[in-house]
């Protein structure tokens, strides 16, 4: 058992180290200089789905066909009648 806690606390000891290696590796890469880049736009675009006309004729077709698919076709029954004859001729 002891075995079992001194293999995961070196497990986790190489994890956090080779982590920190990762985060040493990706942090060199920064530039280090400052830019400053300023983009102004005035176009103002919107899409279809922000618009809440859209989502409410599609919550009302999506009820229509909910309605449609649970109601079915109750009008239609059907009726199965079985006839079964015994042979008691002797």
């Amino acid at each position: 058992m002891k075995q079992l806690f001194k293999l995961a606390s070196i497990k986790t000891f190489v994890t956090i180290f080779i982590l920190s290696l990762i985060q040493t590796i990706v942090l060199g890469q920064d530039s280090g200089g400052s830019s400053t880049v300023t983009t102004t736009t005035h176009s103002e675009t919107t899409t279809w789905y922000a618009q809440p006309w859209v989502w409410i004729v599609g919550g009302a077709v999506f009820i229509l066909l909910l309605v449609a698919l649970l109601r079915g076709n109750s009008s239609e029954r059907v009726s199965v009648t079985k006839t079964t004859r015994t042979d008691t001729e002797v």
